[in-house]
């Protein structure tokens, strides 16, 4: 925890003045955030051990006004719907796969007009969630299209790597080498054959305000991070890696161990692009190889034989390049 905290800005220790609404900072000890309202409820029908409830608790824990959440098609919202429940405590729409960013987009511009009338005076914050396969894929464009107009709202991919809701599919965020249903690890392929797509560095290409990559092992980094993107003077944008027990074949105990040796293995690693500024929030002590983070899934099992040693290989040299750039990045732009 203090390795975690040691990394960060203290910049929150400020007030935030948002429109003439002054906003205590976001509270950062356990004690104190355990004091806040539960917005996402017990009783779901998410996975023992799935990753997005962990990761939109903690990002909702950074909310100090009412919100509107917009939720995409995908496994967060099939499980926390299931009709005539519901486990959300705030406005909520449930969008198909692609226009989570279009819809969530539309109600902040409703809200605006309502407010330049005088017939809305609370200030409101707005979050789409939407999963990888859409966000990276079947969402891409109406969320490229939010972020360019700049609604002031807040996209959230939990990022699990691939379709887990449908079937454990191959999606554009799925890493090399992983096996898939439509990635099948055997004769013909060793898995997926091609690299994920940097969904993260796409967004900051879109010169919005606020653009992060975390992870719920390192809670107090994501709150922050949510914190920061919520009080962002237009988009902003937070991709979160969440683990699936079922499609990375893991105990479901294991998810924050597992999800913090992606992060000190600089697999996924903790920035931030702040209004054009690039800042790594979590440098490892210590850097771990890549394999001690792909030989704790199944999915990977079938990289560690001769045949596809290579693909490991080929997988770390792609850590190395990215914590590379990110590191010329951030000491280019800081």
């Amino acid at each position: 925890m203090a390795e975690q905290s040691a990394a960060l800005d203290t910049r929150h220790e400020r007030q935030y003045s948002t429109r003439g609404v002054v906003l205590m900072p976001v509270p950062t000890t356990l004690k104190e955030l355990s004091k806040k309202p539960e917005i996402l409820t017990g009783g779901h029908r998410l996975c023992a051990g799935c990753g997005a409830p962990i990761a939109v608790r903690q990002i909702l824990k950074a909310l100090e006004t009412p919100v509107v959440i917009g939720n995409a098609t995908g496994c967060l919202e099939v499980a926390t719907s299931i009709y005539p429940y519901t486990a959300w405590r705030c406005s909520w729409i449930h969008t198909a796969f692609e226009n989570a960013a279009a819809t969530i987009s539309g109600v902040e511009a409703a809200y605006r007009s309502l407010r330049r009338q005088g017939k809305v005076k609370s200030e409101f914050r707005f979050i789409a969630f939407g999963g990888d396969g859409g966000t990276y894929d079947i969402g891409l464009q109406s969320l490229s299209g939010a972020m360019e107009r700049g609604h002031r709202m807040v996209y959230v991919c939990y990022n699990n790597e691939a379709y887990m809701n449908t079937g454990i599919q191959r999606s554009s965020a799925t890493p090399l080498g992983a096996d898939t249903t439509t990635s099948p690890a055997g004769s013909a392929i060793p898995g997926k054959p091609v690299p994920r797509k940097d969904l993260t560095a796409i967004m900051a290409a879109h010169n919005i305000p606020y653009v992060a990559q975390a992870s719920p092992s390192n809670w107090l980094d994501l709150i922050k991070k949510a914190d920061k993107a919520l009080n962002a003077d237009g988009p902003a944008f937070l991709n979160v890696l969440a683990i699936c027990p079922r499609g990375w074949r893991t105990e479901s105990n294991e998810g924050v161990e597992i999800m913090r040796l992606a992060v000190d293995t600089c697999y996924w690693p903790l920035y931030e692009v702040d209004n054009g500024v690039w800042r790594i929030t979590y440098k490892p002590k210590d850097k771990k190889p890549v394999e001690e983070w792909l030989k704790r899934q199944g999915r990977f099992k079938h990289l560690f034989t001769a045949e596809n040693k290579h693909i490991i290989e080929e997988l770390q040299a792609e850590v190395d390049r990215n914590w590379q750039r990110l590191l010329e990045l951030s000491e280019k732009t800081s």
